[in-house]
This record gives structure tokens, C-alpha cells and sequence, in this order.
């Protein structure tokens, strides 16, 4: 993903090792501060700490505040350091609702204007699937992804390169690689039938007035 422009350098205090899961039914809380993790070669890559919107059977929401902390895996990484760690440390621009469903090999991302607010468009971010533990959630980006502006112009194939680029040198073995082309060629049938299935209720999305960015996020995870 190309996002230099919404990162850089500071870090924030601590969080708490776990997060609200009602005991009744196994999902977040709604409001309750969760990790998303990116891990590669078996350990955290990229993390931060987001809030739930949602999480029910069909949908977990969650929201990337602006000022989030940032935390990289530390050591060699076989795809080297997260390209984020070069511009280091918060998610600078503003708040980003993520949507993802369970089994989808992808996210849709709602992005708002800087300085006005205003809904700009829908970021599809693929990724594995995401699996989730009793503190959050992890995935792994895929490189792809896929820009559908507010307007209603037309759909934009995002970092096409870095991913055939790491297709070509091994990041992704043959078969992974034809699942992430498989997954992008239903989403883009999605939208050429005009099918998608995120409402467009969710481009009037506010967070809570309280929702600032959390502390970084220093426990363990369940």
C-alpha cells in the first residue's frame, strides 16, 4: 500500500493485555480497543491497537484513529522491514473505518478528506483472511489493492508492480499468488454488477466524540 502521506513518527503510552469480549456470544464489544496485527514468518510485522465498531457472524468494523501508534516486528523479516518503518511511527491523516468479512481475502476502507471530512472513497486492501484471538485480530497484506472514489468515477488497481513484483521474487508462492488474483477478479465483478456489499450507509459514519486514538499497545496477546 502507498500511504507515506498518512504515517509518521511518535509512539503513544499503554494499553490494557486484552480486550472486551462479551462472554455471551464470543464477539468485541462494541467501543472496545482491539490489535490489528500483520504477521509474517510467524510473528507481528505491523501492528496497532484499533476500536470495534461491529462484530457480529457477518462483519467485523473497526476504526484507525488518527494519531494511532504504529509498533514494527523487530529482527529480519523475508520481505525486509515494513515499508511504514521508513516514515515511522502514528497514522497521520484522518480516522479510517475498516470492513472486513470472515473468510474475505480482503477490507474495504472508508477514506475521508484531510481538512473537510468529507467521504472520499473506498480503499479495498487485500489480505488474508482475518483470524481472530481473544486481544484482536491478524492478517497480512497482500500488496493489491484497489481505489473506488466517491464520485463515481471509475475504479483505480492500486501497487499492481510491488505485487507481481513480489509474486516474481518468491514473497508469494504460486498458489498464493493465484488466490489474491482470484480474490481481486470477484471484488471488480462486484462492483461491474454493482453488487458490492458494503451499504453505502457506512460513507456516513462517525466515530464517537470519545474515540480519540488509543495508547500504544504494550501487553501481551491472548
Amino acid at each position: 500500500m502507498q500511504i507515506q502521506e498518512n504515517i509518521d513518527g511518535e509512539r503513544g503510552t499503554a494499553l490494557p493485555d486484552a480486550a472486551a469480549v462479551d462472554r455471551a456470544t464470543g464477539y468485541f464489544e462494541p467501543g472496545a480497543i482491539v490489535l490489528r496485527r500483520e504477521i509474517l514468518d510467524g510473528r507481528p510485522w505491523l501492528s496497532y491497537p484499533v476500536r470495534v465498531v461491529a462484530d457480529r457472524p457477518d462483519l467485523l468494523a473497526v476504526y484507525l484513529a488518527r494519531g494511532t501508534a504504529l509498533a514494527f516486528g523487530d529482527g529480519d523479516f523475508s520481505w525486509g522491514p515494513h515499508p511504514w518503518q521508513r516514515i515511522a511511527g502514528h497514522w497521520r491523516s484522518h480516522g479510517v473505518l475498516q470492513l472486513q468479512r470472515p473468510g474475505d481475502a480482503y477490507a474495504v476502507w472508508m477514506f475521508r478528506d484531510d481538512t473537510t471530512g468529507d467521504f472520499t472513497g473506498w480503499y479495498v486492501n487485500f489480505q488474508d483472511p482475518y483470524r481472530k484471538n481473544a486481544s484482536g485480530f491478524d492478517t497480512l497484506d497482500h500488496e493489491l489493492d484497489l481505489w473506488i472514489p466517491a464520485d463515481g468515477g471509475p475504479y483505480r488497481w492500486k501497487d499492481v508492480d510491488e505485487f507481481e513484483h513480489r509474486a516474481r521474487s518468491g514473497g508469494f508462492t504460486a498458489e498464493q499468488s493465484a488466490a489474491v488474483r482470484a480474490e481481486a477478479a470477484r471484488v471488480a465483478d462486484l462492483l461491474d454488477s454493482r453488487a458490492t456489499w458494503w451499504e453505502q450507509e457506512w460513507a456516513q459514519w462517525e466515530p464517537a466524540a470519545g474515540w480519540l486514538s488509543p495508547p500504544a499497545w504494550t501487553g501481551a496477546v491472548r
